[in-house]
């Protein structure tokens, strides 16, 4: 099926499964320890245990490794290294585009701090670790850059995130009657996922059967047969449950390509979770940015001249933090710039994580856009909807959008939080030793889809099973999916069961972008418009008069029960929805707003967020309950980058020194305040059949800004280096003194 024309009525459209509030079908399972995650699968024979070094230098070769010791240690099974690694093939982990090497053991060039450079494997976790501290390497290093303010001067403009001009920025910026030219900074970030990156690998001959943490099955499918010189049909990707990924899962890693390398040398599984310090340095992360915003406007408000430029850094041929890309689409104004430059850096990896670009990069437009409020003397919220725009800023009328509720957004979330009664000006409010600070930001994240499929079954008895390898990370997927074909079939959640996450179901989505619910919805939508079809046929039924409802299927006041048509050997259909060109005809995406009170300590400066209320326009909802969690998780991450979350980078010896859950600083429970969502009523009929959007990074971009901007509002401080911590606070007030 083809999606290439906007939606019109069709079964979803009934919401009697769709829309309704259901808590996850797999909870129980979760909470039970029934749910099996990457490292818990229990197979026939004893696994082997795997254990990955990371390289002690940033930048260098080995120039000797000496594994001796670890290979006479007790329970050592295998060593390997860059000497002795099978044969690669050429691979898109961990830094995509890069094609000409594969990465893992690749040596004896070293390219980033924590590199594998040996693979242990043992009988025992405990005695793979033990030998792994034995191994002896020699390197010479070579001088590295990391640091990204050094490099900003040979940045180019990169691929994946080129220029956008539009008119004459600089002779409309210069001739603007209000401007602000501001820098803000945004650190390294760790997507810090609860599960471990972890693998169990184990060959049957030829076969290869792969247990990983991935948020896309095919990818991985795809790479590890790149990898290790196979047929992609001879490699089986099971990833049911996954404890979590925020982008990071997006690639594959060592522990993924080292254990279904070890495990076909040893004839035996293998068993490999990354360690802490190497989730941090040996896998992917956010990487920093520097960002200049120049807004330029006449006296009333109105936008003339919009300029965002971003510098930011990362391996050869890794991916951009794009921070500039929601600039292009967010308010109007004539003459536009937005520039992206890309640097070499020797830091570990930089790749997604949860909303890239729009999570930093809205800091930095929406902390802009305050500050031209203030100096207009402008409600920031009326400065936002005085430039508001119904079609991209930069294509004209000839793109509307496919829906934009940003405006209803704002108004809603204005009376519903009482900003009209918020403080006008820095330290107005104050109760006790605490300032109270309000601040608004507008919430946007591009809306994506993806090809999907499904297999849909309609068992003997009458229930429904669905088959696909989309992933679920914690999202919902299960219970989306299953109320979809619920829906499309006329059964109960409860007749529906859901398996996912295994590449012998059909090509999927899988989770990221914020692209899974609606597109991997979108391919159980096809395979029950298949199977609807055939049982339709089956019972002697015109299938544009034929409703599926109660378990059966009704033609005017006859009907037949679903159970009959099954028969004793079920009715399966197998269906996938592919896209035409409609995000071309439209800029779809989604908005929303977020409005925040902080309160700041006035002698510690401590700052803890009271209060925070986000009003979101993403479409159909297609489960409130799991899109509230997704929302309450995307502000509780836009605050944490506030506030706290940086991975702090030795500059001398190129690693993140925090690597670890205790130093990497994340919001927890004490942290995070009364949240509140509201969602607005919305279809969008060009992005889906289901006119949904995507939602979970929604939830994050624009958050960190409100709590900057209520920080500011509380403090008299504007703190552009983030996160924002109590010091930058207290050096703020000191240097008004």
């Amino acid at each position: 099926m083809k999606f290439d024309q906007p939606a019109t009525p069709n079964p979803i459209d009934q919401e009697r499964v769709v829309t309704r509030p259901h808590t996850r079908i797999e909870g129980p399972l979760k909470v039970t320890g029934q749910a099996p995650y990457a490292y818990e699968y229990q197979l026939p024979e004893t696994p082997t245990y795997g254990f990955v070094l990371g390289a002690g230098i940033a930048r260098g070769k080995i120039k000797s490794i000496d594994t001796a010791a670890a290979e006479a240690a007790p329970g050592v099974l295998l060593v390997l290294t860059h000497e002795n690694m099978p044969a690669q093939g050429a691979s898109d982990t961990p830094v995509p585009q890069q094609e000409d090497a594969s990465p893992q053991l690749a040596g004896p060039e070293v390219r980033h701090y924590h590199q594998a450079v040996a693979f242990v494997v043992a009988e025992t976790f405990e005695q793979a670790r033990a030998a792994a501290s034995l191994i002896e390497v020699e390197y010479d290093v070579t001088p590295g850059q990391f640091t990204l303010a050094d490099t900003v001067d040979s940045g180019k403009e990169p691929d994946d995130a080129v220029d956008s001009v539009v008119g004459n920025f600089e002779k409309a910026f210069d001739a603007a009657e209000v401007t602000v030219d501001l820098t803000f900074t945004t650190p390294d970030q760790s997507q810090a996922p609860m599960e471990p990156h972890a693998t169990i690998a184990h060959w049957d001959g030829e076969q290869l059967t792969v247990y990983t943490a991935h948020q896309v099955v095919h990818w991985v499918k795809r790479g590890l047969a790149l990898t290790l010189k196979v047929p992609q049909k001879n490699v089986r990707v099971i990833s049911a449950y996954v404890g979590g990924g925020f982008g990071t899962k997006l690639l594959f890693f060592s522990d993924a390509v080292l254990s279904a390398a070890a495990a076909r040398v040893l004839g035996r599984p293998v068993k490999t979770t990354l360690q802490r310090p190497l989730i941090f340095n040996n896998t992917s992360h956010r990487a920093a940015t520097i960002q200049r915003v120049r807004l330029g406007a006449d006296r009333a408000g109105n936008l003339a001249a919009v300029g965002h430029e971003a510098w930011t850094g990362n391996l050869p041929g890794g991916d951009t933090e794009p921070a500039c890309e929601q600039t292009k689409y967010l308010y109007a104004g004539e003459h536009r710039q937005i520039q992206t430059r890309k640097t070499e850096l020797d830091l570990p990896p930089g790749a997604s994580m949860r909303a890239p670009g729009e999570a930093v990069g809205m800091l930095a437009i929406e902390g802009a856009m305050d500050e031209l409020a203030e100096k207009l003397g402008v409600d920031p919220v009326e400065l936002r909807l005085m430039n508001e725009v119904q079609f991209d800023p930069e294509k004209g009328p000839k793109r509307p959008f496919s829906s934009r509720k940003l405006a209803q957004a704002l108004r809603a979330g204005a009376r519903a939080f009482g900003w009209d009664d918020r403080p006008r000006t820095p330290q107005e409010r104050r109760d006790g030793e605490w300032f109270i600070g309000y601040g608004v930001a507008s919430a946007f994240r591009t809306n994506l889809v993806k090809p999907s499929g499904a297999t849909i079954r309609l068992e003997p008895g009458g229930t429904v099973t669905v088959e696909t390898q989309m992933t679920d990370i914690g999202t919902g997927s299960y219970t989306i999916l299953g109320q979809v074909a619920a829906e499309m079939l006329g059964v109960t959640l409860e007749q529906v069961q859901v398996r996912l996450g295994d590449s012998e179901y059909p090509e999927s989505s899988g989770s990221g972008g914020s692209w899974g619910a609606n597109s991997a919805s979108a391919g159980v939508y096809a395979a029950s418009d298949a199977l609807r079809r055939d049982l339709a046929r089956k019972a002697g039924y015109t299938y544009a008069n034929a409703v599926f409802r109660n378990g059966k299927v009704w033609q005017g006041a006859e009907c037949t029960e679903l159970s009959d048509l099954a028969g004793k050997e079920g009715v399966s259909a197998t269906g996938s929805m592919t896209y035409g060109d409609l995000d071309e005809q439209f800029m779809q995406a989604g908005f929303g707003a977020h409005f925040v009170e902080v309160r700041v300590n006035a002698y510690t400066a401590e700052i803890r967020v009271n209060r925070a209320l986000s009003v979101v326009g993403a479409g159909r909802i297609l489960n409130p309950t799991t899109a509230r969690s997704q929302c309450l998780g995307g502000m509780t991450m836009g605050i944490g980058s506030a506030l706290m979350e940086e991975l702090h980078v030795d500059h001398d010896l190129g690693l993140f020194v925090n690597h670890d859950l205790g130093e990497y600083h994340v919001p927890v429970h004490a942290d995070i305040p009364d949240m509140d969502v509201i969602f607005l009523d919305e279809l969008d009929d060009a992005s889906s059949p289901l006119r949904a959007k995507g939602l979970g990074e929604l939830g994050i971009s624009g958050v960190g800004a409100a709590v900057s901007n209520a920080v500011y509002n509380a403090t008299g401080v504007r703190v552009r280096d983030f996160p924002i911590t109590l010091d930058k606070v207290l050096a703020g007030w000191d240097a008004q003194e």
